[in-house]
């Protein structure tokens, strides 16, 4: 297994950790290797669905889940959906303490 292929091995483990255990259970399911022929449809439903995320019902949440399922697959998204997931945790880190911080200096 490629180096890759083992940090999303990792960030999945992450998020399934993080999502209520029903989603979980469906994430971990969707990752077998004889659920290939359910997960790419699905991936490239959830990437077209994210980027229709204007209509109502759809979402913008739906295109990083596809690319994801869809990198389980194709080696050749493996490196750049890695380095996303990675970059994007830690925008949303710095963001939350950023707030975090301005609320505290307005209390004090």
């Amino acid at each position: 297994m490629s180096k890759s292929a083992q940090r999303l091995n990792r960030l999945f483990d992450r998020l399934e950790r993080k999502i209520p255990a029903v989603a979980a259970g469906w994430l971990a399911r969707i990752r077998r290797p004889e659920a290939r022929l359910y997960r790419i449809p699905l991936g490239i439903l959830l990437v077209l669905g994210g980027i229709f995320s204007f209509l109502p019902v759809l979402g913008i949440w739906m295109l990083p889940l596809g690319l994801l399922l869809l990198a389980l697959d194709l080696v050749v998204l493996q490196t750049p959906v890695n380095s996303a997931i990675l970059r994007g945790g830690r925008k949303w880190t710095s963001w939350q303490r950023s707030r975090r911080d301005k609320r505290k200096s307005r209390v004090s």
